[in-house]
Parts: C-alpha cells; structure tokens; sequence
C-alpha cells in the first residue's frame, strides 16, 4: 500500500495502523437523538481506552461538521490512550440538520471549501485535520441537500483520493450511491458503504464487492433487528464468494445509554470482545485479520496534497460549529 493514513495525530504509514474499528463516535450532538449526547471528553476517552484494550488499535471517528464534534478532545483522547484515531469531515443525511442556519444551506462551492480545509488545513479553527469524507442518504431517498453533499465528497475524493464512507440508510440505495459519485469522479475502491448488513443480503454484497466499494458491518448488537448470527452467516457467504477483501468492521454505538462509561451497555468494546472472537471462529484468521488490519489500512490511505492558501472565511456557517 502506498500513501499515508491521516490521524488527528498526523500521519502515519498505513502498516502502522492495526486493527480497525472502522465506525463508532467519540462525540455527537444530533436533535435526531435526544438525550443520547456524547460530549464528556472524561467518559470517551475511558470509551476509547477501553476499545484499545479489547484489541483495537486504530478507530474511525464517524462524526462530520454541524454534529457537535470536538477535533482537539479527540485529537487529546489519542494522545492519552495511544489509540490511533481517523477523524471525519463531511456532512450526514439531511435530517440531522433541521431549521435555519446549517451547514445544509452552504452552496456547493461553499461545501467543497470548507471539506478541502478539514482535510489539508485543520477542522473548526484548529490543527487537527480530517482523513476521511463523509455522506449520508435517506432511506431508498437522495433529496438535492444529499445529492450536493455526494457531488462535492465525490469530486474532493476524485481530486485528492481521500477515503469516503456514506451513511446508507437501512442498508438502501448502496448501487445507486455509488453511481453518484462515479458521476462526481469517485470510484467505488475509495467508498466504504457504511450500515450495508443493515441488509444483510450476501448477493448483493458480493455486487458493491465487484464494483469495488467497501462493506461496512456496523451492526453487531443491535439486537432489536436481529441476533448477531445474522450478520455472521451473511459475512462468511461474502467471504466464501470472494468478497473478503471489501469487509470492514465497526460498532457505530453512537449513543450514550451504549457506552460503559456513561452508565450504559454494551459499549465499544463489545466488537473485539464478543463480535470479533467469533468471526474469528467462523471464518479463520486469515480472513478475519484481513478483515480487521489489511482491508482499512487500503481504505485509508491517500496521498494529501498541498493545504489550501487560504482557510474559509471566519463567520462561515461551518467555520462557527462547536470547536473542540
């Protein structure tokens, strides 16, 4: 692999990097789940520390710009625990974003300005730089907000080769997704579909697989859907159909009655705990380190090119989001 993985630390070589949580959240405020904020600096990282002692070395911090994210606590919480950390610029499906004043109401310029700077200059005012871009859609739905968010994450991938995750909704609309941003430029070897088991349907696993995307399996423990076996028989028939290579692996807990540390269960550790060992199980080591260190350490590596000349504008919607 070439190119550089860009942690809130710096960067780092892509072999460097270990096992791979590929999803979860250190902090978000979103009005879509109320109640549930993540926003103790103290509480994530004894969260983080105790995702590094289940077996994890590096974590992708999933949330983008308007979602209450804190650059400098996250980039502290790597520091103090030694978890390698990927932040994330971009922005999620437009519901997360209701009334005036958000960075949904940015023009498209506006969008690929401020995601460019995350990434080469330092989100919210600091030095702590985004590795990662982000997009979300609605179920089976792309409303001109997602499809503009899509278009600008596309061309910023296509331009610099950045990592992309986007938010499926339910699992819906991954093919579609894709032809979206191939229109933008983006191929599908930059793209990691993140909630996919959310359907957990093989054969169509094993078609993004072909195309190239990536498959993020988020889903462990949400039992309310179904047991975890579910999503173990339908992993194993993509790695039986030769889609190991496009398998990532994260949690997405995301809220803070799921966080051993702020009082709930069953926390971050739950993946490499009790999701991992039987992967692990199932499909041999082999597959199950490719899976956990190969796979995310191809997705997140990209040459960055040079930081923009100029930041944008102090008093920009974005610019003035919460600073960490």
């Amino acid at each position: 692999m070439t190119g550089v993985v860009r942690t809130v630390l710096g960067d780092i070589a892509p072999d460097a990097l270990g096992p791979t949580d590929y999803h979860e959240h250190l902090f978000q405020v979103t009005p879509l789940l109320p109640g549930e904020d993540l926003d103790d600096e103290d509480a994530s990282r004894a969260e983080a520390a105790a995702l590094l002692a289940s077996g994890a070395s590096a974590m992708v911090e999933a949330t983008p710009t308007g979602l209450g994210r804190r650059p400098q606590a996250v980039a502290r919480i790597s520091r103090d625990t030694g978890l390698h950390v990927v932040h994330t610029t971009g922005l999620h499906r437009h519901a997360h974003y209701p009334g005036p004043h958000q960075p949904t109401e940015l023009s498209r310029s506006d969008l690929l300005s401020r995601f460019r700077a995350d990434l080469l200059v330092g989100m919210d005012d600091t030095a702590v730089r985004a590795g990662l871009l982000k997009a979300g859609v609605g179920y089976w739905s792309a409303d001109e907000v997602e499809r503009t968010v899509l278009d600008a994450v596309g061309q910023l991938a296509a331009e610099t080769g950045a990592p992309v995750m986007v938010h499926l909704e339910h699992g819906s609309a991954a093919h579609k997704v894709l032809d979206l941003l191939d229109e933008s430029g983006c191929p599908p070897d930059r793209v990691a579909l993140a909630h996919v088991d959310r359907n957990p349907d093989p054969g169509l696993h094993l078609e993004l697989a072909a195309r190239g995307a990536y498959l993020g399996y988020d889903g462990a423990a949400r039992h309310q859907r179904w047991p975890d076996s579910m999503l173990l028989d339908c992993l194993a028939e993509v790695v039986a159909g030769g889609g190991g290579r496009r398998l990532l692996l994260g949690g997405d807990v995301a809220r803070r009655s799921r966080y051993v540390s702020y009082g709930g269960m069953p926390g971050l550790a739950y993946l490499f705990d009790r999701f991992v060992p039987r992967v692990r199980a199932r499909v041999g080591d082999e597959a199950t380190d490719q899976i956990l260190t190969e796979n995310p350490a191809r997705w997140l590596s990209w040459e960055p090119g040079p930081a923009p000349r100029h930041r944008p504008e102090k008093g920009s919607v974005v610019h003035d989001q919460h600073r960490g």
